[in-house]
């Protein structure tokens, strides 16, 4: 994942929430050393060495996370996929299933190589918050990265943490409360969102920002939208009801999607 995080918690003992968040980024260093392409040993580096045919039990972490991808993946029409950048040394992309019997992964052709910087931290941030809960911590802000933010309860009497459609500064904001909003764009990094079905960079938008209940899907959804055209996009969302999608016009961020809009603050 290869990126910073930050734990906020609402709580009446300082010393408790203290403990409570340095336990979230214990548990975030557990999941970095299985799902970080970054870590020889982890379980997606591993991953790459299997040859078509072969198979490899994960780790549950993993597979878990894998398991989401596959799901967003077939929801999207392959516009989300975490074997994009394998088009840059491959002619085509990777196939390859999950076998629940055994919590394995099988690769049926190509290589994995595989890349959950669109997934991995948002499912790294509801990791943590199911732990921070678990903590009895439930009012809590996690961002990752700074593009992926995932709320759990508003502090203290407020309607929601309040979020910006942009830099920390931006002037449109909305109050998130037990939802997540991951936004991806081409400002900071260009174009480094490739296209699965295509190879190409994706150009469709500039920038969108997605709202959904969990943040592996938030990171997801917001990835795809720098792929789908919009015709695309509105039958995506009139089949997900619970994921909202914001695209940067010149008049600000535009919804789309049938969830109810959060509250702006």
């Amino acid at each position: 994942m290869a990126t910073h995080f930050e734990v906020r918690i609402c709580h009446g003992e300082r010393s408790y929430a203290a403990q409570a968040a340095q336990a979230a980024l214990d548990l975030l260093d557990g999941l970095e050393s299985r799902l970080s392409r970054f870590r020889a040993n982890s379980d997606i580096t591993r991953i790459g060495l299997l040859a078509p045919g072969e198979k490899m039990r994960l780790s549950e972490p993993a597979f878990a996370c894998l398991e989401i991808a596959k799901r967003i993946e077939g929801v999207t029409r392959s516009a989300f996929s975490v074997t994009p950048t394998a088009l840059q040394t491959q002619t085509s992309l990777p196939q390859w299933d999950l076998v629940h019997e055994d919590s394995s992964i099988r690769c049926l052709s190509g290589r994995l190589q595989f890349d959950l910087g669109a997934i991995g931290k948002g499912f790294a941030l509801d990791c943590m918050a199911q732990l921070l809960r678990e903590w009895d911590c439930p009012s809590f802000l996690l961002v990752a990265g700074g593009s992926s933010i995932l709320a759990g309860d508003p502090p203290n009497d407020s309607t929601g943490w309040s979020c910006g459609l942009g830099e920390d500064d931006a002037p449109q904001r909305i109050l998130l409360a037990q939802a997540s909003l991951s936004g991806s764009g081409l400002a900071v990094q260009g174009q480094h969102i490739l296209d699965p079905r295509t190879g190409s960079p994706a150009l469709r938008q500039n920038r969108a920002w997605a709202l959904a209940d969990t943040a592996a899907e938030s990171d997801g959804l917001s990835t795809a939208c720098m792929v789908l055209s919009e015709v695309e996009l509105e039958e995506v969302l009139a089949q997900e009801r619970s994921w909202l999608v914001f695209l940067e016009t010149d008049e600000g961020a535009r919804p789309m999607g049938i969830r109810a809009l959060p509250p702006q603050g």
